[in-house]
């Protein structure tokens, strides 16, 4: 058991660009309703889940990586990172897209980055309402205090040795926040001269401030998400060679045990010319997952049976459900979407 370092009181403030856009939130790319893509429906059951009629609607172009979407119930807005332009965007109904924060990750005051992805990662407003960021840039955890707009630091080692990326995160009902490690953000990845650590990790940060490795055999972990009544662990695998997602069980002590293939993605990746690992994923009320893989969502019964996929017509990252829960929307590459289901995402 090991206190998370630096302490989670250190508070680190940001350049003046920071204050000025994100108090600010100028306009960035004027919205027109456009729909694209389609969904493949390869069950009936599919139907229960996404209207036949539904198609994807076009939010936000001209982006770098979109990633991590979030929704915020109190404002009725989604953000999500751009990672290659250090940037989070927010975008609602009224206003459009607008910039969050900038820069979001890497800031000049820190040593030379060690990768070109020097943006946040995933996002996910805790149970306070507040926005704890996966800052790929300066390789830590954080949480976003928008009272003076500085970062907290929740956690950026594991005994004593730095993080490689963070990559995703998902929080426990108990406050326990579950968050991947792979090498993504380092030029080189595993062969980088500056990874620190020699595994890509798995962890859970307690309410307390305790980080524990849960998981250190994966080659690639990359999303993370908990069953609607949180019994299930899912990790994605991007592997290119070993494309999956896994499912663990949870224990009462926060631990996992048998590990199984969830879903064998291999067959659809090699479908797709190798374009869209296994990568975030969010699930429904009844443990449905909407999981960011090859060619769009691929929509996923609790069971491992795929339905059919929401197809956006570009490499896939994440995904969030946000409005009154029946809209999912989507980072993928350049582009960012909403589609509208008939399902509600777990936890509205």
């Amino acid at each position: 058991m090991l206190p998370a370092t630096p302490s989670a009181s250190m508070r680190i403030p940001l350049v003046a660009s920071f204050f000025f856009l994100a108090l600010s939130a100028l306009p960035l790319l004027a919205y027109t309703p456009h729909y694209t893509g389609s969904v493949i429906r390869l069950d009936a059951e599919l139907d229960a889940l996404v209207a036949p009629e539904a198609r994807p609607e076009l939010l936000a172009t001209g982006l770098a990586w979109a990633e991590g979407p979030a929704w915020r119930k109190k404002g009725g807005y989604v953000v999500f990172s751009d990672i290659p332009k250090n940037t989070i965007y927010k975008w609602s109904e009224s206003e459009g897209l607008s910039v969050f924060l900038r820069p979001a990750g890497y800031t000049e005051s820190n040593p030379p980055p060690l990768g070109r992805e020097l943006g946040t990662n995933a996002l996910l407003w805790d149970h306070h309402g507040r926005l704890v960021m996966l800052d790929q840039g300066n390789r830590r955890v954080v949480r976003l205090d928008e009272k003076n707009y500085t970062k907290v630091v929740l956690a950026d080692r594991y005994h004593g040795k730095r993080f490689n990326s963070p990559n995703d995160l998902a929080y426990h009902s108990n406050g326990d926040l579950y968050f991947t490690d792979p090498p993504y953000g380092l030029d080189g990845l595993d062969a980088n001269p500056h990874k620190e650590l020699k595994f890509n990790g798995v962890y859970r940060l307690t309410a307390a401030g305790e980080l524990h490795l849960i998981l250190s055999d994966l080659t690639r972990p990359n999303g993370i998400a908990l069953s609607p009544d949180e019994k299930i662990l899912y990790v994605c695998v991007s592997d290119p060679s070993d494309a999956r997602v896994m499912a663990y069980d949870l224990r009462p002590d926060g631990t996992v045990e048998n590990g199984r293939v969830f879903f064998d993605a291999n067959a659809l990746l090699k479908q797709a010319g190798g374009k869209g690992n296994p990568d975030g994923l969010k699930l429904d009320k009844q443990g449905n997952v909407f999981l960011g893989g090859p060619g769009g969502i691929l929509v996923i019964t609790p069971q491992g049976k795929h339905l059919g996929t929401i197809v956006t017509g570009h490499v896939t990252a994440n995904c969030a459900f946000g409005d009154d829960g029946s809209t999912l929307y989507i980072a993928a590459d350049s582009t960012f979407l909403r589609i509208r289901l008939k399902t509600v995402g777990e936890g509205f």
